[in-house]
C-alpha cells in the first residue's frame, strides 16, 4: 500500500515578504497568490528492511536511517527528518515508523514558486493520510510552518504553506500570534482565462538561497529602517488592488498594480533584483509585455510576465534568447494538497 500526494506551488502576485516577522507582527501582513499546475510530489510507504528511508529523486539524493522515533536533522535531507519526527512525535504516540518517504518537485529547488515549503506540505499531507489522520488545510499549513520555521529553523515567510495547502486564487492576511486568515477568491472563468493566456512564467536559470533575502528584510523592520518599511507597507497596499482588479477582470489593470508591486518590492531589500534580473525585465518590457516582477523572495528563480495574448509569443522569443532560460506552461489550480492511497 502506498500513500501518495501531490501539493501545488504558487505565484506570488503582490504583498510577499509582509507575511515575514516581525513585519507581520508589528503592522500586519497582505499577500495576493495563486496555486498553479506545478507540484511537489510525496509518496510514503512501508520500508521492507524495518529502517527509515528518505529519497529525494529530482536532487538524487538518499538516506538511510535506523528505525527511531527522532532522527537527525543535520543531514541534506533535512526537512524530510524534520516532517518525519514531527508526525511520529505529535500523531503516533512516539512509536517509530518504517517507512520510505520519497519526494520530487516539478519546479528547480530555490525557483521563488514556494518548492521548499510546498514540499513540506505535501509530505505532511502524505503521513496525514498515513497515519488516517483528519487534518484540515489550517492544520496542515500552520503545522508545515512550524516544521519548517521552529524544528528545521529555515527563515522565510507563511504564505506559501498556506497556498500549498488552499490552492485557488488567494488573498491572504497575517497577524501577530501566528495569525493567519485565507480568503479564497471566486474569480470568473473568463478572467482566469485571460489571465492565463496573458501569463509567460519564465525560468532565469539561476536558483537562489532566499534565506538572506528574508534576513535583510527582517533586519531592515528590526532596525526601523524607513524606506524598506514604507515599501512593505506599499506592497501590501497594492496586493489589495491586484484583488480588486481581479475581481473585476480587469486584467490590464491587474498588470499595472504589478509593475508598481515590483518597484516597491525592490525597496524591501537590496539583493532582491540583480543586473541581470533587471536586464530580463528590460527584454521583456522591450518585446510587448506590460509589466512583470521575481516570484517569490527575489534574487532568482522565476520571473512572471503579463503581455496582450496577441504579443506573448513576440515576449517568449526575445526571453528564450538569453543565455540558459526556459519558459513553462502553466495553468492556475483550484485544488490544494491532496492524498490517495495506491
Amino acid at each position: 500500500m502506498f500513500i501518495r500526494c501531490r501539493a501545488p506551488l504558487r505565484l506570488g502576485f503582490a504583498g510577499g515578504g509582509t507575511d515575514v516577522s516581525p513585519f507581520c507582527d508589528r503592522f500586519g501582513g497582505a499577500v495576493l497568490n495563486a496555486a498553479i499546475d506545478l507540484y511537489a510530489h510525496c509518496t510514503v510507504e512501508e520500508s521492507e528492511d524495518g529502517k527509515v528511508r528518505f529519497c529525494a529523486s529530482d536532487g538524487q539524493l538518499e538516506e538511510e536511517h535506523s528505525r527511531a522515533a527522532n532522527l537527525p536533522t543535520n543531514n541534506r535531507l533535512a526537512l524530510h527528518a524534520a516532517v518525519y519526527n514531527r508526525m511520529i512525535t505529535s500523531y503516533n504516540d512516539g512509536q517509530a515508523l518504517p517507512v520510505k518517504v520519497t519526494t520530487f518537485c516539478d519546479a528547480p529547488a530555490g525557483s521563488g514558486l514556494g518548492s521548499s515549503s510546498t514540499l513540506v506540505v505535501a509530505m505532511v499531507t502524505a503521513f496525514s493520510e498515513y497515519l488516517h489522520l483528519a487534518l484540515g488545510e489550517y492544520e496542515i499549513a500552520r503545522l508545515a510552518h512550524q516544521i519548517e520555521r521552529c524544528d528545521a529553523g529555515l527563515q522565510g515567510g507563511k504564505q506559501d504553506q498556506y497556498a500549498a495547502a488552499f490552492g485557488g486564487f488567494n488573498f491572504m492576511e497575517f497577524g501577530a500570534a501566528d495569525s493567519v486568515l485565507v480568503n479564497p477568491l471566486r474569480i470568473k472563468e473568463s478572467t482566469v482565462a485571460e489571465l492565463e493566456s496573458s501569463l509567460v512564467l519564465y525560468y532565469t536559470g539561476r536558483s537562489r538561497e532566499s534565506a538572506a533575502i528574508i534576513a535583510e528584510q527582517s533586519r531592515h523592520v528590526v532596525q526601523g529602517d524607513c524606506e524598506a518599511i514604507e515599501a512593505m507597507h506599499k506592497t501590501k497596499e497594492e496586493a489589495l488592488h491586484m484583488k480588486e482588479c481581479l475581481l473585476r477582470g480587469d486584467i490590464r489593470g491587474f498588470a499595472a498594480v504589478m509593475g508598481r508591486a515590483w518597484v516597491a518590492k525592490k525597496r524591501m531589500a537590496h539583493s532582491i533584483s540583480n543586473e541581470r534580473i533587471d536586464h530580463l525585465y528590460e527584454v521583456a518590457m522591450e518585446a510587448g509585455a506590460y509589466s512583470g516582477k521575481v516570484s517569490g523572495a527575489g534574487g532568482g528563480g522565476f520571473m512572471m510576465f503579463l503581455v496582450d495574448p496577441k504579443d506573448r509569443l513576440k515576449v517568449i522569443r526575445a526571453l528564450t534568447g538569453q543565455p540558459d532560460s526556459v519558459v513553462f506552461n502553466c495553468h492556475f489550480t483550484h485544488r490544494g494538497a491532496e492524498a490517495w492511497r495506491v
